[in-house]
C-alpha cells in the first residue's frame, strides 16, 4: 500500500525470463499485487515469476492488448501501474511516479520515454516512428501527448469502467491513452522517465506495427465521430 492506495503492478510477458527476474528482484515492498500475464512463453518466464511470488495469469491469444485486458480483469488494487517484462522501464521509479500521480491529482499518468537519455535504448528509426505517431495522435485528438506509445502508465483502476478498449495488439498503448483523454472526468498527465535498453529478444516489428498503429489512430478517431 502506498499512502492509503493499494497498488497492482501488471506486466505482459512473452519469453522474458531475463527481464522479469531483474524487475521482480527490484519490486518495491509497497506493491500489494504483482500480476504477470503470460502470453505463451516457452522459456522460464512463468517459473521465474512464480518464484518471486507474482500472480501468473495465462492468456492464450497472442497480443499486447489482449494480455493487458486479461491482467486488468484480474487486478484488485486501487491504482494500477504497468511495466514491460523486458526491464526497459524503471521499476525503481515506482515511488517517484506514484508521488507525481498523487501530487498532480490526476487519474491517468503517462510515463514518457522522451528525451531518451540512453543512446542504446532506442534507435533513430524507433524515435522517428514514435514522433510520427505521437504527432498524429495529438493532432487527431487535439491534445499534445509526448509519448503515445509508452507502455508504462499509472492510473486509477475505476476509470477502466468507462473505457472502450478493443485493440489486441500494440495499438493498445495508444488506445488506453485516447480513452483517458476522451473522458472529461479523467484527469490526464504525463511525466518523463529514464528508459533503458531491453533484455532479451525484441518482439516489436517497427514497420508493421508502426503502420498498424497509425491506421488504428485514424480508424478509431473517425469511427468515434460517427457514434451518437
Amino acid at each position: 500500500m502506498y499512502k492509503g492506495q493499494t497498488i497492482t503492478v501488471i506486466m505482459p510477458c512473452l519469453n522474458e525470463e531475463q527481464g522479469i527476474e531483474q524487475i521482480l528482484r527490484r519490486m518495491p515492498e509497497f506493491v500489494d499485487e504483482t500480476i504477470v500475464v503470460d502470453n505463451g512463453s516457452t522459456d522460464r518466464t512463468v517459473e521465474v515469476a512464480r518464484s518471486f511470488g507474482a500472480k501468473v495469469i495465462r492468456e492464450e491469444v497472442r497480443g499486447y492488448g489482449r494480455a493487458y485486458r486479461r491482467g486488468f480483469s484480474n487486478a484488485t488494487g486501487d491504482v494500477i501501474v504497468t511495466l514491460d517484462g523486458d526491464h526497459s522501464y524503471p521499476v525503481e521509479a515506482l515511488s517517484y511516479l506514484l508521488e507525481a500521480f498523487l501530487h498532480l491529482e490526476v487519474d491517468f499518468l503517462n510515463a514518457s520515454r522522451f528525451p531518451v537519455r540512453d543512446p542504446r535504448a532506442m534507435t533513430f528509426k524507433h524515435k522517428f516512428g514514435n514522433l510520427v505517431l505521437s504527432v498524429a495522435m495529438s493532432l487527431l485528438y487535439l491534445r499534445w501527448v509526448r509519448d503515445s506509445q509508452s507502455g508504462m502508465w499509472v492510473f486509477r483502476r475505476k476509470i477502466l469502467q468507462g473505457m472502450r478498449l478493443e485493440s489486441d495488439g500494440m495499438a493498445f498503448s495508444e488506445e488506453i491513452k485516447i480513452e483517458a483523454l476522451k473522458d472529461p472526468d479523467v484527469r490526464f498527465g504525463e511525466i518523463s522517465i529514464q528508459y533503458s535498453s531491453r533484455l532479451g529478444e525484441m518482439k516489436l516489428n517497427p514497420w508493421r506495427d508502426g503502420f498498424a498503429n497509425l491506421w488504428f489512430l485514424v480508424k478509431k478517431r473517425f469511427s468515434s465521430r460517427r457514434k451518437p
